[in-house]
């Protein structure tokens, strides 16, 4: 081990095998100061915990259906609502899994991944990223990269596969399900038909008064963070599944240009789910590509 002369600040070499935890006394041979010198021990690594699960979505609603699922398998859940958050909870709580959305804002969650997966003290965490993409019609292959993460789901396929993906992490083989019986009951033509009489005869439309419709419109700050999310998604979509041509159309300064067709397709899309309103008051899809911009400058 190296130790610095607390007179003369020389380093010297010490055989670590002749400390002791009481301490050993040593010589400077520049200055001749006598100092001493303890074993240093060990710090013992805190371990993630098997029961503890980190959520990191920006979605309530997909929030509050993760929680749900994971509350009944008898897991901890610590939430996080942005990229910050998430990362200090983890580096905090240190849970065996983070389920982590890609468009979380503060910091985009492919890079809370790969910041997880790089230090000593949390990379052990498993991750599942979360991808909100935007047209789940669309996409027949898996992201070029998962940044370190351990496994990836989108929105569209969590109540189907998230405990599924979490079990094979753990490596817990999916039990077999038994064969059931589907007994097939048919039922006379008429008297289906004259049920079918009843519930029309009985439906009636609701009445929806003014005064509900104003109770259910979005308040302007809701809108307002819709409209930025599905930024995030549209942005964090181009480059999770184009990562290598996004870094380098960075590098070039050329990234309007080389996905001239995808922006210009994402702002169709977000000029028809944002009301006029709320792009009036700032143009939020451009202000998410140039922070994504700047950010990824920085990293490559």
């Amino acid at each position: 081990m190296v130790v610095i002369c607390p007179k003369c600040k020389i380093k010297l070499k010490i055989n670590e095998g002749k400390l002791t935890s009481e301490g050993s006394r040593f010589k400077c041979p520049s200055c001749s100061t006598v100092f001493l010198v303890k074993k240093s021990l060990a710090i013992p690594k805190k371990e993630t915990d098997s029961n503890k699960v980190l959520v990191a979505h920006s979605n309530t609603a997909m929030m509050d259906e993760i929680i749900s699922l994971l509350t009944k398998e008898g897991y901890q859940i610590i939430t996080a609502s942005d990229g910050i958050d998430a990362m200090v909870k983890a580096m905090k709580e240190l849970p065996f899994l983070a389920i982590i959305e890609v468009a979380l804002p503060k910091i985009y969650g492919f890079e809370v991944c790969r910041r997880v997966k790089l230090r000593s003290e949390t990379k052990e965490i498993r991750v599942i990223l979360v991808a909100s993409v935007y047209d789940k019609k669309r996409y027949r292959r898996e992201p070029e990269s998962l940044y370190g993460a351990d496994d990836y789901i989108e929105d569209h396929h969590v109540s189907e596969f998230l405990l599924t993906k979490i079990n094979a992490l753990k490596g817990v083989k999916p039990k077999e399900k038994p064969e059931e019986k589907k007994e097939e009951i048919e039922k006379p033509k008429e008297e289906l038909k004259q049920r079918e009489e009843e519930v029309i005869e009985q439906k009636v439309e609701p009445q929806i008064t003014t005064q509900q419709v104003i109770t259910e419109l979005p308040l302007l700050d809701e809108r307002i963070e819709k409209a930025k999310r599905l930024a995030r998604i549209i942005v964090s979509d181009i480059y999770l599944y184009n990562t290598m041509k996004v870094e380098e159309s960075i590098r070039n300064s050329n990234f309007y240009t080389a996905f001239a067709a995808e922006i210009k397709e994402g702002l169709k899309l977000y000029e028809n789910r944002v009301s006029q309103e709320v792009r009036a008051i700032s143009d939020f899809y451009k202000e998410a590509i140039e922070g994504f911009i700047e950010n990824k400058k920085k990293d490559i």
